[in-house]
């Protein structure tokens, strides 16, 4: 049984945002506009964080690539009242829309801050509705919405593997964000599969997962910058 996880290269990330583009075209995530952003209530199911090392002159710029962790020990799951927020046999932090009813205690709960809350119905500017997505379905106002590791193409990639008698292999299935990564700074597989490429990352002395003493157990691995 596979458990999905990623790998984030910080050595490698430049801060393009291709990421964040390709994870609004594939999930169908709406845009706010500024007045709404400025109130907090901007969506990025992925976002690059900014950081600065040294002292100026001699300072560097460092990005950090922030999705859903997809946590083993998620606190957003037990606080949800409906189980919309649930964890699969496959690792993922799952959110059925159609149980949400937009109580917003998993944002609360959640530490890394990724988890967003539709205060309005979806729209787009036209022709920006012919770029949608069919097989991701358009979330409503009132509920949480989330990184969800592009689960439909993980199904679809488990479907054509079914089909095909065999089982997944690594590269079969990758999600929007790491497509686009000009760097290939982030990388998706099976962490079960000790020959992937993503598990062989996890284990890396360079490994470290965001905000590990909260005791969340992340399945998304960072990659520390190599010293010179």
């Amino acid at each position: 049984m596979p458990k999905w996880g990623m790998a984030a290269d910080l050595d490698t990330c430049t801060g393009c945002g291709a990421c964040v583009t390709a994870c609004h075209a594939e999930n169908n995530i709406s845009t706010v506009g500024p007045d709404q952003a400025a109130r907090g209530r901007a969506k990025h199911w992925i976002r690059v964080e900014r950081y600065w090392e040294g002292t100026f002159p001699d300072v560097r710029v460092k990005f950090r690539p922030v999705m859903c962790q997809q946590c083993d020990q998620a606190p957003c799951e037990p606080v949800c009242p409906t189980y919309a927020s649930h964890h699969t046999e496959n690792g993922l932090n799952a959110q059925v829309y159609n149980r949400c009813i937009g109580t917003r205690y998993c944002a609360n709960a959640c530490p890394y801050n990724a988890r967003f809350f539709d205060f309005f119905n979806p729209s787009w500017d036209k022709p920006l509705h012919l770029q949608l997505n069919p097989d991701v379905s358009l979330r409503e106002v009132g509920v949480m919405e989330k990184c969800t590791f592009c689960v439909q193409r993980i199904k679809a990639a488990t479907s054509a593997a079914k089909a095909e008698d065999r089982p997944i292999e690594d590269g079969d299935v990758t999600t929007a964000c790491a497509q686009a990564c000009p760097a290939n700074a982030l990388v998706f597989g099976d962490l079960n599969d000790p020959e992937s490429r993503v598990s062989r990352l996890a284990r890396s002395a360079r490994g470290t997962r965001l905000l590990e003493d909260l005791g969340t157990q992340p399945n998304v691995t960072y990659l520390s910058r190599q010293t010179v």
